[in-house]
This record gives structure tokens, sequence and C-alpha cells, in this order.
């Protein structure tokens, strides 16, 4: 079990994993962008400090994605109303309707690897991983 989730958890397996949904979304998201775009429909506006803690990047990693995303308007900055010295990022609708379409195709893949299972196991599987990520190491 420790090394099928090994195998889960490895940046390449992530990365290529992310470059096929990605693939036509939108220019300036690519795999080492997804992380922040989807972290931060995770967590909702956020500082790219507790962002880059949330998503396993560094600060600067997480700003420089950022910038990108900005560019290709999916995020936009503005100021913390909490604190006058940072700055939020926050999913613009294109960011908004590019997560959903990233969140479909993330389903449809899904779908698609557990349709040849016998009835009742997908179920079962989905029952013990949520479990596990409720009450495991992670």
């Amino acid at each position: 079990m420790a090394e099928s989730i090994g195998l889960l958890i490895q940046r390449g397996t992530r990365a290529g994993l992310y470059a096929s949904l990605v693939e036509g979304v939108a220019d300036g998201l690519d795999e080492n962008a997804y992380p922040v775009l989807s972290g931060l429909a995770r967590t909702g506006p956020s500082n790219a400090a507790d962002l880059a803690a949330v998503i396993g990047l560094d600060r600067s990693g997480v700003s420089r994605h950022a910038s990108r995303l900005e560019a290709a308007g999916l995020i936009r900055r503005e100021p913390d109303p909490a604190d006058r010295r940072s700055v939020l990022l926050v999913l613009t609708y294109t960011g908004i309707a590019a997560v959903e379409e990233l969140r479909r195709r993330l389903a449809e893949r899904i779908a698609a690897a557990l349709e040849e299972w016998p009835p009742g196991e997908a179920e079962a599987f989905a029952r013990g991983l949520r479990r596990f990520v409720a009450e495991g190491p992670f």
C-alpha cells in the first residue's frame, strides 16, 4: 500500500496527469501552474505564502506561477483587507470556469479508470479512500 501511495504522490506522475488535464484549457495554464490554480479553488482567496504551504510549493514558485495565471486572466491580485502589506490571489470568472473544466476532465478520467471494476468495488474504494484521507497521515 505504501508503494502505491508513493506512486500516486510522485511529482512526475502528477505532472503527467496535470499536463493531460490542462491541455487546451487556457493560455498560460500548464502542468506547473495547475497546483496554484487548483489550490486557490480549494482555499479561496489566499496570499502566496499561505497557498504555498497548502500546495507544497515554495512562496517564490507560487508567485511566479501566479504571475503567469494573472497574465492569462485566470487570477487577479487584490489587497488583503486584513493586512495592507499583503496581497491576495483570487480566481477570476475565467479561472473559475477553467477549474470547473479541469475538475470535469479529472472526473471523466477517474470514471473511465473505474469503469471495468466489478459492481460495488469502486464505491467501496471511494468510501475507503475518503476515510483514509480523513483519518490518515496526510
